[in-house]
Parts: C-alpha cells; sequence; structure tokens
C-alpha cells in the first residue's frame, strides 16, 4: 500500500493553478439556469408511513387527573402523542404544527385542554436532536402555536400552576454544544407570549428538573446541570450543577445543595421531588462521585441524608436520574434508571422493576390513584393501572429511531434498519395483507447501531455492526450467527486511544457494487474481506485526523461513560462507484474526505478547502451518471453550528462546489442521495425533514408534502421508490419517483397531465389500505395512476379508463357516476388512482347474502396495457406494464385461463342477478296492482294471473338465490343456491394464479346449465305470460308493466 501524503507539497501547488472552490461555486451560480417545477405537478406523490411500530425512547409523558384513559408522550424526535383509550392505541397530535425531539409535556390541571411542550430532550445521547422552543394548545392537541423560547434548544420540564393555566415555568438546559444565555429557569404569566429569565446560573449550566411543592404552588424547587457535548465527549457535572430552592413562586432562588448533608465536592446532575403528602419530605437523587444516591430532607431542604447509595439507582447518572413520589403515601418513592426501582421504606431499600421496555426517562402518577401511572422509556410509553405490575404495550407506537438504510433484492424487497435503544430489523416494504404488521418484520444481523450490508447474492446472508466494532454474519435461511469483528478485543468502558483500530458507534459496512465477493468496513482505516470475515485485509493507513487530544476517555468529571458514540477520529461515511470498481470515497467524522481509484492501494485527501475543519461527513453519493462526481453531506451540530453543508465535486474532489441555496439555515444535513434514473435530481435529508433539487444541487425547495417534521437521518433508492428512515417516525417511503422523472418545461402550462404508470406487479392484496393506528400502511396493489388537473369545477368531466392494446375497455371510472365501484374522487392539482388490474365483476344485489363467493371481475393478464385521461373531451393515453409476482408458480398462459374462466362465470352470475332484479321489480309492480285492484271485478282473472306469474317468477328466483338467508350465517340454516356455488367457485379459483382444475371446470359447466334453464325459465315467463299479461292491461285501459 503506497501513501500520497509525501506528494502534499506537489498537491499543494497544483492546486494554486486550478479555480479556488469558492470561485467554481460563484460560476457554478451565475452559469447554471434554475430548474424547478411547481410543487402542483407532483403533489399526488405522498409518504407512506409502513413503521414498523415499535416504539422509541421518550422522555416526557404525563396523564390527565380525573381522566384515566387519557395520556400523552413525547417522542425524542416524534413529536407529540395521544391515547384516548389507556393506551391501546396512539395518534399524534403535533403533526401540521410541530416535531421532532420532545422533552416536556405538561397538561394544565386548572384545564385540561390546556397543554404546553417544550421542545429537546434530556436524554443528551450521542444522535441527540435539539428542539425549537415551546408549543401551547388551548383545545387538547387539535391546533397549536407557538409560544416563546425559540433558542432554548432543550427544555426538559414545564411547569403549569395548579390553578392558572397562564403561570408556568419552564426548565431549560440550553444549547448542550456551546456557551449561551438562554438557560436555566424562565416564568411566563401571560401563557407564553412573553418570558422572563428568573434563574440563571452561568452560560454552560442550566436548569434540568423542576418541581411545585404540590400543597403550595409558590414554592418551586429545581436543579441545574452543566452539561456538554461535542463530537468526541460528553461532560457531566461542574460548576453551576445545583439543587434551588424558591419560596416566592420563582421571583428568588436559594441554593439548597450547600446545605447540610448535600455532598459538598463536585456534583453532576441532579433529580427532585416532593411527597405530596408531606411538603416537608424532599427527595434528591444526586451524581457525586463519593457520595452519589438518594437524599431526603424532612424539612424543605434544610437538612440532607444519604439513605441510599445503591448504583442500581445512580448509574450512568447523565442518562437517567429521576425522582417521583408516590402521590399517596410518603414513604412510597421511586427511582428510574435501566429498571424503575420502588421502595416503600422511605428509600431505605428498594425493590427493581422493569417495565415492557427499559432504560426509564419519565413517570406521573394520578394524584387521585397511585395504581395508574405512565412511564417513559427507550421503548416509548406505556400505562399501568396496577401500580406497575402490568403494563400496556409499546408495540403501537411508530417512533422508531433508525440510523442508516438499505435494501436486499428479495420480492417484496426488505428494508434493512438499526433502531436505537433496541435491535436491528428487515421490513417487507410491502405485505400481501391490508397492512404491514409484526408478521412482516424481523431481527437481523447487528445491534441498535448497526450499518447493514445484505450480501447482493443471496438476500438471507446479512452483515451488521455494532457498538465497540461488534460485527455479526446471519444466515436467516440456516438461522446462524457468527462474530467476525475485525479486532475482537472488546474496548467497553475505555477512551478511543485504547483501540488498535477505532471503530465508531455507526461505523460503515459495506458491499462492493461490482465483486460480491468483496465486502468493506471502516474504522480509522479501510477493511476488507473476501472471505466472508474469516480474516480482514486493511487497505488504508489513519484516514482521519488522529488528533490525540480528542481520544480520550468520555464522560466526566464524575461518571465515565464510552460506549463509542464518543469515540472519534474515525471513518464515518463510505461508498465505491456504481461506474467504476474501485472507485472508493471515504468521509470521516473530524472532516476529511479521501479517495481512492484503485481499489484501496492509494489514497488521496480531497477534503473541500472551503468547507469549516471539523465537519462530520456523515454521507457520500457518487454519481451514477460521471465518473468523477460525487455529492457529501456533512454536519457540525455538534459543534454548535446547525447550517447545512452539501459539497459536490465533478473531479473526482479536485474541486467542490458548495449547494445549499435554498436550505434553511439551520436544517442541517445528514445525507444527500442522487436518483439513479434522472440526472441532476437530487434528495437532501436534513435534521426538520426533506429537499429536492432538480438541477444538480444548485437550488433546493422543500419535499416535505405530508412527511411528518422529523429529523431524517439516511435515504435510499430502490426500484424507483425513496425511503426513507428518520429519527423518530421509523420508516416511510414515495412508491413512485418516476412521476419526478417524467417533468419537463412543456408540464408546466399543460392544463392536464396523465404520468405513465410504471410497472405494477400482479400480487395479492388490496388495491388501497388506510392508516392504521396500529400498523404501517400496505402498498397499493395495482395499477398507480398520476395525473393532474390545473383547474377543476363541478361541471367538468373527468374519466380514467383502462383497456388493452386493441382498445378493449377493461374498467372505466368517473367523477359524475353514482355508482360506487365506478366513481372517480377528483381535486385540483395532482390526483393518483389506483386500478385493482379487475375487468368487471358480477352484479350484487342490495340485502343479498353468500357465503364464501367472490363476484369480483378477474385480475388483468400480465402484458401491456393502456389507460386514458379524458377531461371534458380532451385525451391523452399512457401506456403501461404488467408484470407477474416473481413469487408465482404459474405461467402467464395459466393465467390467462383463470381469467377466461372467472370471466365466464361472472358473466353468467351477473345475467342471473340481473335477471333476479327484473323478476324483483316486476313482482314488486303486480303486488301493488294487486292491492290497487283487488276489489275490482273486471280485474279477477288478471289478479289469478298475477298470482300465478309472481309463483313462477318466484320458483326462478329461489333456484338462482336463497331468498331466506337475512343475516351473515343464515347460510348455515338454509343451503345456497346456484349464484352462491358458482361464485364460490370464483374465490376458489382466484386464491392465487394458477388456473381452474378439471373439477373446476366440470362443476363450473354443471352450475352455469343449471342457472341458464332457470334464466331460460325466466325468459318464457316474461315473453309470453308477461306479454299476454300486459296485453289484457291494454284492453282495460290499464297502464302496462315497465321492465328495464
Amino acid at each position: 500500500m503506497k501513501s500520497k501524503y509525501s506528494f502534499m507539497a506537489l498537491v499543494a501547488l497544483f492546486l494554486l493553478l486550478l479555480p479556488s472552490t469558492t470561485e467554481a461555486q460563484r460560476r457554478s451560480k451565475s452559469n447554471s439556469a434554475t430548474v424547478s417545477y411547481p410543487e402542483e405537478l407532483y403533489s399526488s406523490l405522498e409518504y407512506r408511513g409502513i413503521g414498523p411500530y415499535r416504539g422509541g425512547r421518550s422522555a416526557a409523558v404525563t396523564g390527565v387527573p380525573g381522566e384515566p384513559n387519557l395520556y400523552y408522550f413525547g417522542a425524542t424526535g416524534g413529536g407529540v402523542w395521544k391515547t384516548l383509550d389507556g393506551g391501546r392505541t396512539w395518534e399524534n397530535i403535533s403533526d401540521g404544527y410541530f416535531g421532532g425531539s420532545i422533552g416536556a409535556v405538561e397538561v394544565a390541571k386548572s384545564d385540561p385542554n390546556v397543554i404546553y411542550v417544550g421542545g429537546g430532550e434530556k436524554t443528551l445521547r450521542g444522535n441527540v436532536s435539539s428542539g425549537y422552543g415551546i408549543w401551547r394548545t388551548v383545545d387538547g392537541g387539535k391546533t397549536w402555536e407557538k409560544a416563546g423560547l425559540e433558542k432554548s434548544r432543550h427544555v426538559p420540564r414545564i411547569r403549569v400552576h395548579p390553578t392558572d393555566y397562564n403561570t408556568l415555568y419552564a426548565a431549560v438546559l440550553g444549547d448542550i454544544y456551546k456557551p449561551t444565555k438562554e438557560r436555566g429557569i424562565y416564568k411566563s404569566t401571560d401563557g407564553g407570549d412573553t418570558w422572563r429569565q428568573v434563574l440563571f446560573v452561568n452560560e454552560q449550566a442550566g436548569a434540568v428538573d423542576l418541581t411545585f411543592d404540590p400543597n403550595n404552588p409558590r414554592i418551586l424547587y429545581a436543579s441545574t446541570w452543566r452539561a456538554q457535548r461535542t463530537p468526541y465527549s460528553l461532560s457531566s457535572g461542574g460548576e453551576g450543577s445545583a439543587l434551588w430552592k424558591s419560596t416566592d413562586s420563582g421571583e428568588t432562588w436559594n441554593e439548597i445543595s450547600k446545605n447540610e448533608g448535600f455532598p459538598k465536592d463536585t456534583l453532576g446532575i441532579i433529580g427532585v421531588a416532593v411527597s405530596p403528602k408531606n411538603s416537608e419530605r424532599v427527595w434528591a437523587i444526586v451524581e457525586n462521585k463519593e457520595k452519589g444516591g438518594l437524599y431526603r430532607s424532612e424539612d424543605g431542604g434544610k437538612k440532607w441524608s444519604l439513605v441510599n447509595s445503591d448504583r442500581n439507582l445512580r448509574q450512568r447518572a447523565w442518562y437517567y436520574t429521576r425522582v417521583y413520589a408516590d402521590t399517596q403515601d410518603e414513604d412510597v418513592v421511586y427511582v428510574l434508571n435501566v429498571s424503575y426501582h420502588k421502595s416503600m421504606d422511605g428509600g431505605k431499600t428498594f425493590k427493581s422493576f422493569n417495565a415492557p421496555h427499559g432504560d426509564h426517562h419519565d413517570l406521573w402518577i394520578s394524584p387521585e390513584n397511585d395504581q395508574r401511572m405512565i412511564i417513559g422509556d427507550d421503548g416509548g410509553a406505556q400505562i399501568s393501572y396496577d401500580g406497575g405490575e402490568t403494563w400496556s404495550t409499546y408495540y403501537n407506537q411508530p417512533t422508531a429511531q433508525y440510523y442508516r438504510v438499505t435494501t436486499d433484492n428479495h420480492f417484496p424487497y426488505r428494508i434493512y434498519v438499526a433502531q436505537q435503544d433496541n435491535s436491528t430489523l428487515r421490513v417487507n416494504h410491502r405485505s400481501d395483507g391490508s397492512a404491514i404488521t409484526e408478521d412482516d418484520w424481523e431481527e437481523t444481523a447487528g445491534g441498535e447501531s448497526a450499518w447493514i450490508a445484505v450480501d447482493p447474492e443471496n438476500d438471507d446472508i446479512v452483515y451488521g455492526g455494532s457498538y465497540d466494532g461488534f460485527l455479526t454474519r446471519v444466515n436467516h435461511e440456516k438461522g446462524t450467527v457468527r462474530g467476525i469483528n475485525v479486532w475482537p478485543d472488546n474496548p467497553m468502558g475505555a477512551g478511543a486511544e485504547a483501540m488498535k483500530y477505532r471503530f465508531q458507534w455507526n461505523f460503515p459496512i459495506l458491499f462492493s457494487r461490482h465483486d460480491p465477493n468483496k465486502l468493506y468496513t471502516f474504522s480509522n482505516h479501510v477493511h476488507m474481506t473476501t472471505n466472508e470475515g474469516q480474516s480482514w485485509e486493511v487497505l488504508s493507513g489513519d484516514l482521519t485526523r488522529n488528533d490525540p487530544t480528542k481520544l480520550g476517555s468520555s464522560g466526566g468529571p464524575i461518571t465515565q461513560d464510552n460506549t463509542s458514540v464518543e469515540y472519534y477520529c474515525t471513518i464515518f461515511t463510505a461508498n465505491e462507484s456504481p461506474l467504476k470498481e474501485g472507485l472508493l470515497w471515504v468521509g470521516s467524522d473530524d472532516g476529511l474526505i479521501h479517495v481512492s481509484k484503485n481499489g484501496g492501494e492509494t489514497w488521496e485527501n480531497v477534503t473541500p478547502s472551503n468547507m469549516p475543519e471539523w465537519n462530520m461527513i456523515n454521507s457520500i453519493e457518487p454519481s451514477a451518471f460521471d465518473e468523477g462526481t460525487c455529492y457529501v453531506a456533512a454536519t457540525r451540530y455538534k459543534l454548535g453550528d446547525f447550517q447545512p453543508y452539501l459539497y459536490k465535486t465533478t473531479d473526482y474532489g479536485q474541486t467542490w462546489t458548495k449547494i445549499t441555496n435554498g436550505i434553511n439555515e439551520e436544517h442541517f444535513t445528514r445525507v444527500v442521495r442522487e436518483d439513479p434514473k434522472r440526472k441532476g435530481l437530487l434528495y437532501a435529508g436534513t435534521e426538520t425533514g426533506m429537499y429536492i433539487s432538480f438541477d444538480d444541487g444548485a437550488n433546493w425547495k422543500s419535499f416535505q408534502m405530508n412527511l411528518p417534521i422529523v429529523p431524517i437521518t439516511d435515504l435510499t433508492i430502490k426500484d424507483n421508490n425513496l425511503i426513507v428512515a428518520t429519527q423518530g417516525r421509523s420508516l416511510w417511503i414515495i412508491d413512485d419517483l418516476t412521476v419526478l422523472h417524467q417533468l419537463d418545461e412543456s408540464k408546466k402550462s399543460s392544463e392536464h397531465i396523465l404520468y405513465k404508470p410504471k410497472d405494477s406487479y400482479r400480487t395479492k392484496g388490496r388495491a388501497t389500505s388506510s392508516p392504521s393506528k396500529t400498523s404501517g400502511q400496505n402498498h397499493p396493489n395495482g395499477v398507480v395512476t398520476h395525473f393532474y388537473l390545473k383547474n377543476l369545477s363541478e361541471k367538468d368531466s373527468v374519466h380514467l379508463t383502462y383497456t388493452s392494446m386493441a382498445g378493449d375497455t377493461l374498467a372505466t371510472y368517473n367523477n359524475y357516476t353514482k355508482e360506487k365501484d365506478q366513481k372517480l374522487e377528483v381535486k385540483k392539482g395532482g390526483n393518483t388512482f389506483v386500478w385493482d388490474t379487475r375487468g368487471k365483476g358480477a352484479k350484487l344485489l342490495d340485502g343479498m347474502i353468500l357465503w364464501w363467493a367472490n363476484l369480483d371481475g378477474p385480475k388483468a393478464v400480465p402484458g401491456n396495457y393502456k389507460v386514458h385521461l379524458n377531461v371534458n373531451g380532451n385525451s391523452s393515453m399512457q401506456e403501461f406494464k404488467i408484470v407477474p409476482d416473481p413469487r408465482a408458480e404459474a405461467s402467464v398462459a395459466d393465467m390467462q385461463k383463470q381469467y377466461d374462466f372467472i370471466t365466464d362465470i361472472n358473466t353468467t352470475i351477473d345475467k342471473a342477478h340481473k335477471s333476479i332484479e327484473k323478476i324483483r321489480n316486476v313482482t314488486a309492480q303486480l303486488d301493488a296492482f294487486t292491492k290497487q285492484y283487488a276489489d275490482n271485478e273486471s280485474t279477477k282473472e288478471l289478479i289469478e294471473k298475477a298470482k300465478k306469474m309472481k309463483e313462477s317468477l318466484g320458483e326462478v328466483e329461489k333456484a338462482l338465490y336463497q331468498t331466506k338467508n337475512r343475516s351473515r350465517q343464515d347460510p348455515l340454516n338454509f343451503p345456497i343456491k346456484l349464484t352462491n356455488k358458482l361464485g364460490h367457485l370464483n374465490s376458489l379459483v382466484a386464491i392465487d394464479d394458477f388456473p381452474p382444475t378439471e373439477q373446476d371446470i366440470a362443476v363450473k359447466n354443471e352450475l352455469t346449465a343449471a342457472i341458464n334453464k332457470e334464466l331460460d325459465k325466466f325468459d318464457a315467463v316474461m315473453s309470453n305470460e308477461l306479454k299476454t299479461f300486459n296485453t289484457s292491461f291494454n284492453d282495460l285501459n290499464l297502464n302496462y308493466l315497465f321492465v328495464e
């Protein structure tokens, strides 16, 4: 292996002869024409939330006094959620207003419709997201408005005065990355319209806990905490960490952590609680090196005693450290940590419990019933009605936090992610059922922080990482797991300087795009295996800054915390060109970009000269169109800089252009992806949502549409689908990017546009599925048709018609029909319609009860088809394909036989049911005639004829359909008849793609003959008896019986 570092002087001289990056950027802006399209042209596109419904972390929960089924929680990335049924289902109530990380949720006791929410969690993980201030609702979450403190960043507690919902206090931890004055305790007396800072300690210590004396709202207790994160460290404790008390409604504060009995040396994070049964009893859980633990005061904080120092109560203090007093018993107290701990003897002893997940962060106990509570943990929120003996599930919350996302080549393709605080998953992107449920996902290789790679030649072999360089190979088919760490020396608890190879918490793993035998992984070096991890080759030197001052132990000054989240000077992202084998790009978390054009033999530092130092290079995207083009997303938020940083090179990194025009200045960027089908079409994921560029990054615009406001961590594109991994709202997909591929200048002036549908699979499942509160939304099953209407009035007629290539109509829909199954719902702008690929089915009459019978039309056979859009007589057409399900055993010829068979069945049933409809129509008229003329001597003969005709028609109907059936299970009592039996054959044959059996054909022929025999009887009555009857009517000068 050679290094190019010895040529740096030559490289520097060469760069002086090139245009500077800044100059290149300036010229790019001035010379490139803006390409943009109105969002209405593609507004038919929507993000589909697929879950999985397995909750992510929550650090803010609350219930409502007197409302035993009403609770709220804030997700650390996923906004605010509400349940009305005790946790059986949850609904997001912040979408459309705000989202992201939630640190506090507080309901006003004086009016439970008033709720305040603070952004930014207290659990300061390495991937923590900040908030954007406080929000208020006065209608239980239906609508929201901003309530100030926009620069607070992290608000771990809000407390509302118990009798005045306009008076409230906020504990503001503040910016955890840099010193600021916006931290401490704030007070508002006008519902958040204005705020006063009533407690400020210093520019690096903010407020982390806050509580009222439950019996006297003039008395408040608060804790302040000196906490800071850098890209390579977490610091918990130091000057400014303290416990405070106010006795004048927060106007002035006294430090009570200097009082007798409290630890005297360096303090860290402190949690505080007051017993509602005894205001003099105050609890404090304290981070302190020598005397940390649970403290109790019996005189309102004047004196303290250490009652329990068990490390189970105070381990990993920065992540936990919360204490809660029981609402009914002053000797009962709860401390939250990995487990939650309950004491019934004033804190002397504790018993440990676990909610369904673990790693607990917040607890609310009902003031009127201490058996009713809600807990927030790394799995979301769970509710208990028996004091914590049992809890509701968290498998109904789509609030997972994911790192990276990839897919395989299976059908349906599966999505691979690692869920923070949980496991890795592979998830079907669509299912054969009505929704995406637990049956559609399973755990896979690696752990919670994994980057995942799937064997390109075997979708069941998966590689996944985790912290400390942990790397596993899973064979799903065989059920085997193998550890293949590059260097299996576990560094847990030590700083990065102790590692032979520095592997970050979320280190990259990827297969070569060109050689399926090459698997790469990355520490501060590049590693490659060609034997599935049996051995590893080192392909590079250290490709980071390797700054020894940033490789030390993290977590001090009190409690060390080394899990590899803070391991620094590591390769954080990597990729290989899809155009050239061995063209490798790597980016480090300390701001370097390297490229190798020869499979790792040599490496060149191509870091942009105009990019700030120490940027975290979060994603690298080599172009699918130009070998020398590559896109980079970088962040500096861990340095207190929330700006977006996107760069593009077209010359292998020799020059770079910054491409962030149009992105909000605080929407820092984690990922940029190139659309592989349309050159210049880019997607960017930011901390606050999605952006799109049609001109290769020169200009960006929001691509949020129906996507919740949520941090975007990664993007990938598969089969013209855009897959979005989020930090707090699980997975989302746009199912059809071909709409964007078809945009051009001519469409901007079009009155209506019919987009060419993408290929559709002939699969099982429903055409459309509505979002569920407990499962992911499924992919539409059928031909997804996008069209655009520039204008629309009530008088406009809009038709969609699907035909064969020869022009035979298979299905047609319009916007004015009263027939539900032919109705086309349209609106101004973008529209989507899903044709289920079925031809015309048989008529089902109102009130009909059929047992296991299908009257749907047959599914179209794979092949080429056309769709026509007609707007007020102006027509356009697009061709599309229906392709076989790759899993299907049946041939296309088999499917054609099934299509013809079901068509024949439906033709017969449809004719029979329309005849029954006529029978019922004639019978009703005969009944009306008989009733009207029952006492008329001249009509006695006709009434007798009417009676006989009714009997004849009635026998036909009873032979065709069981008229005694009135409820769904009546067929168990009254045997089904001919059309039901024939409809059952439709159900039987349509189970899958197979052709009818010989028995199916024989029974169909037999039933068809029997039905036709009855229809012949019907025709005879209609053509003979009814004709004679009407002639007699005419002789008596009466109206004819009318039959449609």
